[in-house]
């Protein structure tokens, strides 16, 4: 199947430039504008789902809970010096009381700086795989009660939702494609009612079904492609402006939203898709209504 994207002259005197071309143009730009944001949503969910997951894999928090803070502290101290012994473990750190301190001046304000406040010792713990069952029996044989939370854990219905926001994005793409190549069908079934008189005069001339149908295939590949292009200027150009909005936030988990060079790339082939789908579905619509009418 040959595809000439540019109609010359004759094709654009067979398929007149109209209101309905135009408009054509507008709705494909629509769509490809459309499908580019949830492409950008979901290859910036899938993007920091896989930063979460690195960040947090084997990242663990050992709390001792202790009242006494001799006991307290001389635990915190046994399980650090036995988790650091631990082949799997690639760091212990005990958390500075002044940071907990800080992290807690939202709610307690300056009574978390009072030494008297019981506040239990917290240990984070880095791993190189594993499950951090061997961390949780360590700490437990020197600090009976002590608590291992895994972050991973703490953070799963965050990487929950971006899982759904990933799935939803391809839903919404596959959704609009399909939307596309049925406003391509209606398209192309118009052009052919309003144009059967000269294409009667064509086949009487000689020309065949897929020929009528490369003229019709030309225009509309040639219409998306031009809405398409269109489309995908205006979506990059707004997430370009939500990208440096998330980029100034600091944060660091909204970070991984960010687009890589490679989801930029991915992005700018999609007018192409879409005007290889259009190209199909208005060839086979033509060839389909030429060989049940005429």
């Amino acid at each position: 199947m040959r595809l000439r994207l540019n109609p010359n002259a004759a094709d654009r005197r067979l398929l007149d430039e109209s209101r309905r071309t135009r408009a054509m143009t507008w709705i494909m730009a629509i769509m490809v504008f459309l499908t580019v944001l949830a492409g950008a949503l979901g290859l910036g969910m899938f993007a920091a789902t896989a930063q979460l997951d690195r960040e947090l894999a084997g990242r663990l928090t050992v709390q001792i809970v202790e009242p006494d803070p001799q006991l307290r502290d001389s635990q915190a101290a046994g399980v650090l010096a036995e988790l650091r012994k631990l082949p799997g473990v690639t760091r212990a750190e005990e958390a500075d009381r002044a940071h907990l301190a800080e992290l807690l001046k939202p709610w307690l304000g300056d009574a978390g700086l009072d030494p008297d406040l019981p506040m239990p010792a917290m240990i984070d713990v880095d791993m190189r795989g594993g499950d951090g069952a061997a961390v949780e029996r360590a700490a437990r044989r020197i600090a009976p009660g002590a608590r291992v939370d895994r972050h991973a854990q703490w953070l799963s219905p965050v990487r929950t939702f971006m899982t759904t926001m990933t799935w939803l994005a391809v839903g919404l793409m596959l959704l609009i494609a399909t939307a596309t190549a049925a406003v391509v069908l209606l398209a192309a079934r118009s052009g052919l009612d309003t144009h059967r008189d000269t294409i009667e005069v064509l086949h009487m001339l000689g020309s065949t079904d897929i020929q009528v149908a490369r003229l019709f295939q030309r225009r509309i590949a040639f219409d998306t492609l031009v809405g398409g292009l269109g489309g995908t200027v205006a979506a990059l150009a707004l997430i370009w402006a939500l990208q440096s909005r998330i980029d100034a936030l600091g944060s660091e988990l909204m970070s991984g939203v960010a687009l890589q060079q490679r989801d930029w790339f991915l992005l700018l082939l999609l007018p192409l898709g879409f005007a290889l789908l259009a190209t199909v579905a208005a060839r086979l619509a033509v060839l389909g209504a030429l060989r049940r009418t005429l």
